[in-house]
């Protein structure tokens, strides 16, 4: 069983820069597919960006391709998402998520494990 824990959101203006972190423990981290979704209020969870188990290939949403950067720390089981030029449309809750199999350009429903979700919040 894995566990996550994401921190790092917060209030950030427009244009503004914030790093989410998401540490992992109870499982072999290095093993897993890692991701970053999104659920806006009153809005379906959407995919943002996931990394391969060794780093080296990564997939982003077109909506944050070029803004956001999500990479992965397997000796400290951390995974971030660096989000720059943020924008008011980016405010949601941001989960990361665990996949035991498949690769970074599964759905959702194909992780195995979530965090407990992290606010940013994106105005002025």
């Amino acid at each position: 069983q894995v566990q996550l824990v994401e921190s790092g959101g917060g209030l950030v203006q427009p244009g503004g820069s914030l790093r989410l972190s998401c540490a992992a423990s109870g499982g072999a981290f290095g093993t897993y597919v890692l991701g970053w979704f999104r659920q806006a209020l009153g809005k379906e969870r959407d995919f943002v960006a996931a990394v391969s188990r060794s780093g080296t290939s990564t997939n982003y949403a077109d909506s944050v391709k070029g803004r956001f950067t999500i990479s992965r720390d397997n000796d400290k089981n951390t995974v971030y998402l660096q989000m720059n030029s943020l924008r008011p449309v980016d405010t949601a809750v941001y989960y990361c998520a665990a996949g035991r199999r498949g690769g970074i350009f599964d759905p959702d429903r194909l992780y195995d494990y979530w965090g407990q979700g992290t606010q940013v919040t994106v105005s002025s």
